[in-house]
């Protein structure tokens, strides 16, 4: 297929980037700066501006654009910036779809979203159909996948991936976690009890390629692993698989300090089950967190 991918530098991206090329398909990339590349197509999702053509030329879009939720502290300013940069993106692209004539436009939209969408859920495990909850991240991904409804009026395929946390040594959760607990100065965040919907970075990716490829689906799809588990297992498995205690926990004040704002979401529990990937027969590589850890910590080159 011909893909146009925005955010194709960020963490999620540039993997998918290169799982995607190594399939074989043809991906041009939108970047804000001018184009240095063939493949790349120049745009500003501030603006709204984006060239139709850029669009009409591609099979499907996958939109992975948005600051990083966890790339600084929070202040009013990043708050605003992690709302803008997704619903901004989301806007043009959907706008600039539903604008095409009906034989021109994409026939899927795949657009991020977030488990952030289920707030804080406490033991209560919930699927695709629940509502959105309450507080900031929710708010962002209620507006966020709305977003995309001039593309779905038009008749586009929309696909909202629901993505939970991506585990790789590299980045998102896994990687600030890795040198204090090779120090021996980790634990559980705060009580512990909060649930973790973690996937395996290779199940993401072959995830995201399955729902490009499978038009039956569409709508909300929760991109996380099969078996969500607490904090404090979390904790328990990383230090036994890094040989280290873990006997040290953060305490819920220590984390309001450090992360401002995000530190309400990082002690969010949000109990997260795949039913649609699970109805769809998707073939997960790494059910289990313990086999998870092992492939984010030991990745194939």
């Amino acid at each position: 297929m011909r893909i146009l991918l925005a955010g194709a530098s960020g963490f999620l991206g540039t993997r998918l980037t290169d799982r995607l090329t190594a399939d074989g398909h043809q991906i041009t990339r939108l970047v804000r700066r001018p184009p240095r590349t063939p493949d790349e197509r120049q745009w500003n999702p501030s603006a709204g501006q984006l060239d139709p053509a850029a669009v009409a030329e591609a099979d499907a879009v996958v939109n992975l654009a948005g600051a990083g939720v966890g790339d600084k502290r929070w202040n009013d300013d990043y708050r605003r910036l992690i709302r803008t940069s997704r619903v901004d993106s989301t806007t043009t692209l959907a706008t600039t779809v539903a604008g095409l004539p009906a034989d021109d436009r994409p026939r899927v939209l795949l657009n991020s979203s977030a488990v952030g969408w289920y707030g804080n859920t406490g033991d209560r495990a919930v699927e695709e159909d629940a509502p959105a909850g309450e507080g900031f991240l929710a708010d962002v991904c209620r507006v966020w996948e709305a977003a995309t409804r001039p593309a779905e009026d038009a008749g586009v395929r929309i696909v909202r991936l629901r993505t939970g946390l991506p585990l790789h040594r590299d980045g998102g959760l896994l990687k600030p976690q890795l040198l204090p607990f090779k120090l021996g100065i980790a634990g559980r965040l705060g009580s512990g009890r909060q649930w973790l919907p973690w996937i395996s970075m290779e199940d993401w990716l072959d995830a995201t390629v399955f729902l490009l490829d499978h038009d039956e689906i569409s709508g909300p799809v929760n991109v996380v692993g099969p078996n969500p588990v607490t904090n404090a297992e979390f904790t328990r498995e990383l230090a036994r698989q890094l040989h280290r205690p873990a006997i040290v926990p953060i305490p819920a004040l220590a984390l309001k300090v450090a992360l401002g704002g995000f530190s309400h979401e990082a002690l969010t529990s949000t109990r997260v089950l795949p039913t649609v990937l699970t109805r769809a027969n998707y073939p997960y590589h790494h059910p289990t967190l313990p086999t998870a850890l092992t492939a984010a910590l030991n990745p194939t080159p």
